[in-house]
């Protein structure tokens, strides 16, 4: 169980490191793609059949399946994107800066002692409490970012078409 929760682990964040370092849109769209599988993995792992459902049907079937039928029909090529020099340099800045959050995180997960522990609630990722939680505990933060994913669809929308005049 732990080496397939550390092997859904590395896949994880590998896939998230190549979404932000591979040139190719399209190939970013797949590391992105390993990435959601993965989680989902992690989901069933927690016995959270909801969220793993979710995952799998929502993000892996449909959004991810959008972007790159988007990014296709763009067809964006890595000579449209701009040079990215301090790329290298941004990424080694940002593992320097979060660096010390990791060691803390660390520090925490260290001190935890070897009994064993019941981290996770009953009905942990069932529909009626993530249901309870997003409506009645986090409305606002919800609404907040699906008017953030309204905003970027349409702005998205806007730059397409002004490429296209």
């Amino acid at each position: 169980m732990e080496f397939v929760f550390g092997a859904l682990s590395v896949i994880a964040i590998a896939g998230a490191v190549g979404v932000i370092t591979l040139k190719q849109p399209v190939h970013s769209g797949v590391s992105f793609i390993a990435t959601v599988v993965a989680l989902a993995g992690l989901f069933a792992l927690l016995s959270a059949t909801f969220l793993f459902m979710v995952q799998i049907i929502l993000y892996a079937g449909a959004v991810i399946t959008l972007i790159l039928f988007v990014i296709m029909v763009l067809n964006v090529q890595a000579s449209h994107l701009p040079d990215e020099k301090g790329q290298g340099k941004a990424l080694v800045l940002g593992a320097v800066c979060l660096a010390p959050l990791v060691a803390l995180g660390m520090r925490g997960f260290n001190t935890l002692g070897s009994e064993k522990l019941v981290v996770l609630g009953e009905g942990f990722g069932g529909i009626h409490g993530l249901g309870m939680a997003l409506f009645k505990d986090w409305v606002l933060p919800f609404e907040l970012i699906s008017l953030l994913l309204l905003a970027a669809l349409v702005g998205a929308v806007v730059l397409l078409k002004k490429e296209r005049v």
